[in-house]
């Protein structure tokens, strides 16, 4: 898990790849995560944009703001429930080929709506067609 945590971390400053996270996100939150080395649960704010993961310390995300960390979200496979896992209320994990991390939302209802969003974002960001490659035999020429 350090490689994808160090990777998320080193790459802040440019894997804002001109997201404007301040403005209009998919998706934004309290969750509480797992610190890289320190294995302490911390609670960060989260803004899920344009594939993209971000999270800060506080809620107040402005232009200005630096992310403490930013999660490449084509690069996960999955999203899932992880109560049974973690034996925690409201856990659910985010895995790339290497590596699981883990969050906890505050209600069933925000980690269901977190892991609908993460993956339809995984969808979304990992495709291998573009959309212009996509052939519509329903529409009418």
């Amino acid at each position: 898990m350090a490689s994808l945590w160090r990777a998320a971390m080193g790459q802040t400053e440019q894997t804002n790849d001109g997201v404007e996270f301040w403005s209009n996100p998919e998706r934004t939150g309290w969750l509480t995560k797992q610190g890289e080395y320190i294995k302490t649960w911390r609670r960060r704010w989260f803004v899920l944009k344009q594939g993209k993961l971000f999270w800060f310390k506080d809620s107040a995300v402005t232009r200005g703001s630096t992310p403490r960390g930013v999660i490449p979200v084509a690069s996960c496979l999955t999203v899932k429930g992880a109560e049974d896992v973690l034996n925690k209320q409201y856990a659910f994990e985010l895995s790339t080929r290497s590596e699981t991390m883990y969050f906890i939302a505050d209600s069933e209802k925000e980690k269901e709506d977190w892991i609908n969003s993460i993956g339809r974002s995984i969808v979304q960001h990992s495709r291998s067609v573009t959309d212009s490659e996509v052939v519509d035999y329903d529409s009418k020429k």
